[in-house]
């Protein structure tokens, strides 16, 4: 994909590694439209950005995400880049009261939200690509966030269907693959002992910029290259 000149939709872009996204994105002369449920937040970014863009919208729902795109077919139909980025992660085991609805929600948020959107956004004339960030962990599991490898499993698998599906309209479909990073996912507090988002999406520019469709770095890329058996290996270590 081109890297300038840009009109791109980040779900989720208020916070974390949509943030992240947002800024670089800014910083190479992109339009940024911006999304989520938390107003306040997406006016934080608004005010220090002039070409930042704010829609406040719960992407849970089917009503939610078809008055996103209706909202953008009509306002900014030279909209051509959809970063299908938000999500959650609940830390619950399968025993836990109210472990199906935190289930639902993630799986309604994770999972059918992204393909919604896609199968919307691609009717947009001038869409070219569609990145999706899925995780490392759709290789290997933490079972304390069982949900949410789950989705992210799925959603690595997805994304390879849908580039092969998308390539005779020429548009592009990226995967992003972070590890775990210092974000508020999950809850507050959980990953500050990671690395910040700002050296992942500088390795994802620098990614972006040579071409690459499936985009990792650090830990992702370790295990998204790794053989069966230090799959294996690594998941008995991570839940010890």
């Amino acid at each position: 994909m081109n890297l300038s000149n840009n009109k791109i939709l980040i779900t989720g872009g208020g916070s974390g590694i949509g943030l992240g996204l947002t800024e670089r994105f800014i910083s190479e002369n992109n339009t940024v439209i911006i999304c989520g449920r938390r107003e306040e937040v997406l006016n934080e970014v608004a005010d220090r950005f002039d070409n930042v863009i704010t829609y406040t919208c719960d992407l849970s729902t089917e009503s939610g995400r078809t008055a996103l795109y209706e909202w953008v077919a009509s306002e900014h139909p030279d909209l051509n880049v959809l970063v299908n980025n938000a999500g959650i992660q609940n830390w619950m085991h399968i025993e836990d009261e109210g472990f199906y609805d935190k289930a639902k929600l993630e799986i309604e948020t994770n999972v059918l939200a992204p393909l919604h959107l896609t199968s919307m956004f691609i009717k947009l004339k001038k869409l070219d690509t569609v990145i999706n960030v899925s995780s490392g962990l759709a290789f290997v599991q933490i079972a304390k966030v069982p949900v949410y490898c789950a989705t992210k499993a799925f959603f690595h698998s997805f994304t390879r269907s849908l580039r092969h599906m998308l390539k005779e309209r020429n548009i592009e479909a990226i995967e992003v693959i972070p590890p775990a990073l210092n974000t508020d996912l999950g809850g507050k507090g959980i990953h500050d002992q990671y690395p910040p988002v700002s050296e992942f999406v500088e390795s994802v520019f620098q990614q972006l910029g040579e071409g690459k469709q499936e985009i990792a770095w650090g830990f992702s890329e370790v295990i998204s290259k790794a053989s069966p058996e230090e799959v294996a290996e690594t998941f008995q270590k991570m839940n010890a």
